[in-house]
């Protein structure tokens, strides 16, 4: 993300951390008990997936950089590619994203913003179109 000329970026418009950290936090509850993505993640406690997508959020939308810090550079897909994300993955993670992103209740323009990112993001993280 590029910073605009007034100087705010997209995550201090939104309300910084503790936005996304709703947002997140609130989509992982849905991860928790969704029959589909519960799976693809292999540890019991959740805390640690949540925290490093909060990290990727926040370095995205024009935060602390502090997720490439610790984890060097994203490479979304490469991080996604043992796992097998089909469309209907796909779509399971949106819905559970809505709902963190609703939590949030962000005004319409910046929710669009995010939304549009996240279902390009996500369209971009499918690797099989196998059941």
């Amino acid at each position: 993300m590029t910073t605009p000329p007034d100087g705010q970026t997209f995550y201090d418009a939104i309300g910084g951390y503790p936005t996304i950290a709703k947002i997140v936090d609130r989509f992982y509850e849905q991860v928790a008990e969704d029959e589909v993505l519960r799976p693809l993640y292999p540890e019991e406690d959740l805390a640690p997936a949540a925290e490093r997508f909060t990290l990727f959020l926040v370095q995205y939308w024009g935060g602390p950089n502090t997720y490439s810090e610790r984890r060097g550079h994203p490479r979304l897909r490469m991080r996604h590619a043992p796992f097998k994300v089909n469309p209907e993955a796909r779509d399971h993670w949106l819905a559970c994203f809505r709902v963190g992103l609703d939590a949030a209740g962000l005004p319409p323009e910046q929710d669009a913003q995010f939304w549009d990112y996240v279902t390009h993001a996500a369209q971009f993280m499918v690797n099989s179109f196998e059941d």
